[in-house]
């Protein structure tokens, strides 16, 4: 469902409802598609074939489109190398793939499938160039048509360019179908039997037929509110699915006993595809006006249409101007070599603070932890330095305390002594009384 609706954005653009407003976007914005700015976005080629590519993941919008020619034309802008890039890789694939499909052809037809007809030669004709042309005026009309939102006017146009394409897949489809006459008179008859039997025809399975009647109910309650461009679309997409789902196939015990050298392919040198000389002109009319085969020329012309306009820019502009541009280039490569040596001196003086701070926190924390670690070691000083002071006032008390317990013992013995001496002293005089007292 994502995917139809960005196929809707991308060919109606995002407003196509009116219920969505308009974003401030410029043609320059990454999410803006390049390539549909120079006016071919290879996702929008291949839709519902076995190339598809899927829905564009950028922006689709015919306005910026406006404003990048615009810009070009100013010389601001050019986005067409980047488009040419893009659109080679899908070339040289597709090249890739012929070539194989060639070296097939060599090895089962020899010589004769080189020397057949080409079909890019044949359907060059002047009458298909002509309408070619016609093609791209009126794709670029309808564009307009769509930027100026008349999208009645834009639906007839459509309609006359389906009718445009469809002439020219009808008269390449002749042309091709004369060359092919001439190469099957030259070769073998038309093989019969079993190899000519018609194409089985595929039935759609339940899911497809859901898909199919669900579209066309949707289309048929939007046609009934009036919204035209979108029940058309949807239409268009119903359509698709149904030939899809219901593409013929070949019977496949038909093809058991036949080789390609019965069936006289030839290689589309436009798209890679094989086609047959037996084919009737509406099957090569359907494949002149399929899309697999239209994405492959409107790349290759578009390819060929930026070289074109870039050789005879060069050939138009002078020398002076070349030595101009030259010098431009090489001041503008100057001024981005500056530009990003500017950044990396930036970066470098950005990872140069950043290493400053880192070490100057590192410095701060080490810091911090020598101021920590020098507290607690004054810490630890003041508790010895306590602990000293207690044990001294200890030992001070414990020598005071012995101090005088002497000063006691030497008080006592004094007093022992006095004692003695009194007691002697008054022993000596009662033996003096005594002995008075007895001579008397």
């Amino acid at each position: 469902m994502d995917a139809i609706r960005k196929q809707l954005d991308a060919l109606m653009g995002a407003n196509r409802n009116g219920d969505v407003e308009e974003t401030n976007k410029n043609y320059y914005d990454r999410d803006v598609c390049r390539a549909f700015l120079c006016g071919l976005c290879p996702h929008d080629l291949f839709t519902l074939t076995k190339m598809d590519l899927g829905p564009c993941s950028r922006e689709h919008s015919l306005r910026l489109r406006k404003e990048y020619e615009e810009a070009k034309a100013k010389g601001l802008a050019d986005y067409e190398r980047e488009l040419e890039s893009i659109l080679e890789k899908l070339i040289v694939e597709c090249d890739r793939k012929i070539q194989r499909s060639f070296k097939r052809l060599e090895d089962e037809e020899g010589a004769a499938a080189l020397n057949a007809v080409k079909v890019s030669e044949v359907t060059e004709s002047p009458e298909s160039v002509e309408l070619t042309k016609k093609i791209y005026q009126k794709m670029a009309e309808v564009d307009q048509l769509e930027m100026e939102n008349r999208m009645d006017d834009k639906i007839r146009a459509t309609e006359e360019l389906e009718k445009l394409k469809q002439e020219r897949a009808d008269k390449q489809a002749q042309s091709i179908l004369d060359a092919f006459n001439k190469d099957r008179l030259s070769g073998p008859p038309a093989p019969s039997g079993p190899a000519s039997a018609p194409p089985l025809l595929n039935q759609p399975d339940s899911k497809t037929q859901e898909m199919i009647k669900e579209k066309l109910r949707r289309a048929e309650q939007l046609g009934e509110e009036g919204r035209v461009d979108e029940a058309q679309k949807l239409m268009e997409e119903a359509d698709a699915l149904k030939k899809l789902a219901m593409a013929p196939k070949p019977d496949p015990i038909a093809s058991l006993g036949f080789q390609i050298a019965d069936q006289k392919l030839r290689v589309c040198d436009i798209c890679g595809a094989f086609l047959s000389i037996f084919d009737s002109d509406r099957r090569l009319a359907d494949h002149f006006g399929g899309k697999l085969h239209l994405g492959y020329l409107f790349i290759r012309d578009k390819i060929n249409d930026i070289r074109e306009r870039r050789k005879k820019k060069e050939e138009l502009r002078p020398r002076s101007e070349e030595r101009k541009e030259r010098t431009d280039d090489r001041d503008k490569d100057r001024e981005r070599d500056r530009v990003k040596e500017k950044d990396r001196d930036r970066d470098r003086d950005r990872d140069r603070d950043r290493d400053r701070d880192r070490d100057r926190d590192r410095d701060r924390d080490r810091d911090r932890d020598r101021d920590r670690y020098k507290e607690r070691e004054r810490d630890r000083d003041r508790d010895r330095e306590g602990d000293r002071s207690r044990d001294r006032e200890r030992d001070r008390d414990r020598d005071d305390e012995w101090a005088r317990g002497r000063d006691r013992d030497r008080r006592g013995r004094e007093y022992d002594r006095d004692r003695r001496h009194r007691s002697r002293s008054r022993s000596r005089s009662r033996e003096r009384y005594s002995r008075r007292s007895d001579r008397y």
